[in-house]
């Protein structure tokens, strides 16, 4: 039984790290593939930028995957970078599944979003709203590539913020995974009911790793997401969700995690296993919830006297890209109660160490003082 965390750690591009990621980070270790790798420009970017799609494998079943189509979202191209790394490696495994599936890849579909680090594009589009008029060229290159392409499944590559939760719990949604809908109903068709089956298979993977910290996304019908469209084309379509794990705002960690879950995806299609994997499993993942700040401080009115007594604090970090460097900076997103949320550092001011450790903070506990 192959080990997918260990074997993670074997294959990683080291050469590709954190959350700032561009094409200047990516085409040099495509430079550096194989001739099993086709790669290609597939189209540009608003400003001129390539994009470009690595294709591998010879076998029947066919599997695309795109990335940072919202350009401050990298951490699954880092995973899908170790993939294709991976499968370069020529184990047993990747030897197989290049004889059972072809896959293509997009690692950026949206370059100029992710030089400047936004969600959007140049135009301030949202590709992922783009689905059915596709206004934007970036949307027409995917769409064109799945229609060229013709895929068997479809795997739609994101990151979700710190603030998600699993259930009510406090364990951060470090994977999240939806089946998309196909109707106003969620309603479950042939193509949803195999994408729910193979997060099943995932699931049970991460829950190895990561007991109690994979959720559910929301799955809520709009047309003009990809993932919804694809699945209303008939083709099961998987939206991956990299989250937080304690610690690793840079996403090291959960680049693990993403990496687990396209590898395990992609064994139970080469095997036709999926019929394994229990659909009705699918809903016993917990849904994500939104009870997560980055830090939460306690009882904020004994550092700031104009708090009113017992006012908690919600600190949310806005990830900023200053000079090139990805910098998180504190703003307070709530002020008042806060029972019931958590914090992935929690201060309580009424205790003296908690306190102590706060002021070490010095730019967290500048702006406490600070506000009007």
């Amino acid at each position: 039984m192959t080990n997918y965390k260990t074997t993670q750690e074997t294959i990683k591009v080291k050469t590709i790290q954190g959350r700032y990621i561009t094409n200047d980070h990516v085409f040099p270790f495509l430079d550096e593939l194989s001739d099993l790798f086709l790669i290609e420009t597939i189209g540009l970017s608003v400003l001129g930028k390539t994009i470009k799609s690595v294709t591998f494998g010879s076998g029947a079943t066919k599997i695309l995957m795109w990335s940072q189509m919202h350009g401050n979202e990298s951490t699954s191209t880092k995973a899908v970078l170790d993939f294709i790394n991976f499968m370069q490696a020529s184990s047993d495994v990747a030897l197989s599944l290049l004889q059972q599936c072809t896959f293509k890849v997009i690692p950026i579909l949206n370059p100029d979003g992710a030089q400047v680090y936004t969600r959007v594009n140049a135009n301030q589009v949202d590709l992922n709203r783009d689905a059915q008029t596709r206004t934007q060229p970036e949307s027409i290159i995917l769409r064109n590539t799945y229609d060229i392409f013709k895929p068997n499944y479809c795997f739609n590559l994101h990151d979700q913020r710190t603030i998600f939760n699993v259930g009510d719990s406090q364990k951060p949604a470090t994977v999240s995974f939806l089946a998309p809908s196909h109707d106003d109903l969620r309603s479950i068709s042939a193509s949803r009911a195999v994408s729910m089956q193979l997060i099943v298979a995932m699931n049970q993977e991460l829950q190895q790793y990561i007991p109690n910290q994979i959720g559910r996304y929301d799955d809520g019908f709009n047309a003009n997401c990809v993932g919804d469209t694809f699945q209303m084309l008939n083709t099961p379509t998987i939206l991956f969700e990299s989250g937080h794990f304690a610690n690793d705002y840079v996403r090291e960690e959960t680049r693990i995690y993403i990496f687990c879950a396209l590898l395990k995806a992609v064994e139970v299609i080469g095997a036709d296993n999926i019929d394994a994997y229990a659909q009705n499993e699918y809903f016993q993942i917990p849904e994500n919830g939104k009870q997560f700040y980055d830090l939460l401080i306690k009882n904020a009115n004994l550092i700031n006297s104009k708090f009113s007594a017992g006012t908690d604090i919600g600190v949310l970090f806005q990830e900023t890209l200053v000079d090139g460097t990805l910098k998180f900076i504190p703003e307070i997103a709530y002020r008042g109660n806060l029972d019931g949320y958590y914090g992935h550092q929690t201060f309580n001011c009424m205790i003296d160490d908690e306190l102590n450790s706060l002021k070490t903070n010095i730019e967290v506990f500048n702006l406490l003082l600070s506000i009007e």
